[in-house]
């Protein structure tokens, strides 16, 4: 390759040569030359380079270059003064050298800057996404990686407002404890005036059009106390002070919130009971003969479909009925055993009488007509009986130790329906597999393939619940207890009741119902585990559960806002398991129209207790 330059003065050759030796001196610093980006970044335009294509530029070395370059020299001079510049400290190629190297860590700063940008907003992406898949059992958390977040302009002038009332209680504070009750009258006077210009507003489009008039004569007044009062010690005090107030109060009101939520839970609507009440006073109006209900050979036939529901609540457990004969493909051969408490039999009874699911067979029965469940025989029924049981539940200067409690002390958990379905084979002695079902559910498809699901030798088929971290066993049982720890994996998958299909053959033959007994004397002091139903029972099915397919059984509508829709409409069944039940006033408005659609709101008893406003 050849360089050429048309009427070059002697001056300018010499500055070439300098460029030249600046290559030379770089060649080790920045690896292999590269003429063509030379020629981009470092030759003026008059440059011209010609026959490239005969140039092999890693055959030369940077010696053979300059030397090379020295032969078309105009004067001998050059060596002299390329001399005496190599002398010097700060020569003009160590300065285009510092100055290349200075550009090329540029350059890869900018590139590292870049790459860390890129990943960043991956790990941003990533972690909205795992925000949207977390199974959060408490409404109103957020995530702040989500995109509706990602906003810091919305409502500003609303946050200013706020933060200069926070400023103006801080400066009111110190202005009374140093006297200044004059400047503290008038902090008053104007944060009262921001009070009501920002009265119940919560967004900018809320506020009212004198609230900049506010905005400004506070922040001249704020001025005016901080000239007078600043003091970064006291004003650092005094927010810390306020934080930790509001700390307190925010804790003292999520605890009162739990606590409202739980007795709201608890609670039975007015229309529920006005059915309930309506239901028994004309079922025990009937003569006897009509209290029956038909074809009750189909009660013990082993080849049929059978279901367990327990139930004080008529209207859930006619939607489950209901629900599950709709989408039934042979309605003829389902059979339900229905079992009540002695206050809702009745009702229970005479609305299935009344309304009764087509061809299927149902059969009601009373818990307490089974004369075997006593405290002699099952350990839950004694330790419910107990003095300490009843002080837990009932004594009034109980003291909670956190909102968590609040949970246990549900009168559910002093039902025996609620611990009936550790007695199945009891119960039904002459079938061999049976489907329990809660009455918080909503069956969506034909059930019948859960009987040819192979459970290959256990006892227990349901859907797992656990996901990376949640639902295991270790957030259910006490592993720092001796005999919890030395029996079971903390890590172990956690499962769901709403829907299980027991092979009572195989129960019978593993005593299930001794181990539950085994496990439920153990904990009469609740050291195990906390009152309720799951723990026992995962300790009871311990290696025993044969998991389901998720689609059978979608949980969480109870409590979770954010379940996929897709995931909603596919399942086989629904479960409104927490707080939020369908039939209360609590429920989730998206998820109550899966159950409302098997309520028969034109039914008599339905319209005059007037459960359809």
């Amino acid at each position: 390759m050849l360089l050429k330059r048309n009427n070059v003065h002697p001056s300018i050759v010499i500055q070439s040569f300098n460029v030249i030796d600046v290559i030379k001196a770089s060649t080790d610093d920045l690896g292999p030359l590269s003429l063509d980006s030379f020629r981009k970044n470092n030759l003026s335009a008059s440059w011209k380079f010609t026959e490239q294509d005969h140039v092999i530029i890693s055959t030369s070395s940077p010696a053979e270059i300059t030397e090379g370059t020295r032969k078309w020299t105009p004067t001998g001079k050059l060596e002299k003064i390329l001399d005496g510049h190599s002398q010097s400290v700060d020569t003009p190629e160590k300065l285009a050298r510092r100055k290349l190297r200075d550009k090329r860590r540029e350059n890869r700063a900018a590139d590292l800057v870049k790459n860390d940008n890129n990943v960043i907003i991956k790990l941003e992406n990533a972690a909205i996404e795992r925000s949207k898949s977390v199974d959060s059992a408490v409404l109103g958390k957020y995530s702040i990686w989500r995109k509706e977040n990602d906003n810091e302009n919305i409502d500003t002038t609303i946050r200013l407002v706020r933060d200069q009332m926070i400023m103006a209680r801080v400066y009111m504070s110190i202005a009374t404890m140093k006297n200044k009750t004059q400047l503290a009258h008038e902090l008053q006077s104007q944060l009262k005036e921001s009070q009501r210009a920002l009265g119940d507003a919560t967004a900018d489009a809320d506020l009212n059009h004198s609230v900049a008039e506010k905005i400004k004569a506070m922040g001249q007044l704020l001025s005016k106390a901080k000239e007078q009062l600043y003091d970064c010690k006291l004003v650092t005090g005094k927010l810390r002070a306020m934080l930790q107030s509001a700390d307190e109060q925010v804790r003292s009101l999520k605890k009162q919130s739990m606590f409202l939520s739980q007795i709201a839970a608890k609670t039975i609507p007015n229309g529920i009971h006005c059915l309930s009440m309506r239901l028994t006073i004309d079922y025990y109006l009937l003569p006897l003969e009509k209290r029956v209900f038909p074809r009750r050979e189909n009660l013990e036939n082993p080849d049929l479909y059978h279901y367990a529901l327990f139930s004080d609540n008529v209207l859930a457990a006619s939607v489950v009925v209901n629900s599950t004969i709709k989408n039934a493909k042979e309605p003829e051969k389902h059979v339900f055993h229905l079992v009540s408490d002695k206050l809702n039999f009745g009702a229970m009874n005479m609305w299935f009488l009344l309304n009764p699911p087509g061809k299927a067979t149902i059969h009601v029965e009373n818990v307490d007509e089974f004369k075997w469940l006593n405290s002699s025989y099952c350990p839950v029924l004694r330790q419910l009986e107990s003095a300490a049981m009843k002080e837990y539940y009932f004594k009034s200067d109980h003291q909670t130790t956190g909102s968590s409690n609040l949970k246990y002390r549900n009168p559910k958990y002093l039902s025996m329906l609620n611990h009936l379905r550790f007695y199945l084979p009891q119960v039904y002695p002459k079938l061999n597999k049976i489907l329990f079902l809660d009455d918080d559910i909503v069956v969506q498809k034909d059930l019948t393939g859960l009987w040819k699901v192979d459970l290959n030798g256990k006892v227990n088929g349901a859907v797992e619940t656990c996901g990376e971290s949640f639902h295991r066993f270790d957030k259910y049982l006490n592993f720092s207890n001796p005999h919890i720890a030395r029996n079971f994996d903390p890590n172990a998958c956690g499962w769901a009741y709403g829907m299980n299909m027991f092979d009572l053959d195989v129960w019978k033959k593993k005593d299930i119902t001794g181990i539950y007994h085994k496990w439920q004397n153990m904990n009469e002091d609740r050291v195990l585990w906390k009152l309720g139903t799951l723990p026992p029972g995962l300790m009871t099915f311990y290696g025993l559960t044969h998991p389901l397919d998720k689609s059978w059984h979608v949980l969480g509508l109870g409590y979770n806002p954010s379940i996929d829709k897709k995931d909603i409409e596919k399942a086989a069944v629904i479960h409104y398991n927490g707080n939020m039940k369908p039939w209360l006033e609590l429920a989730m408005t998206k998820y109550r129209s899966y159950w409302v659609k098997y309520i028969k709101f034109d039914h008599p008893y339905v319209r005059g207790c007037k459960l359809g406003e």
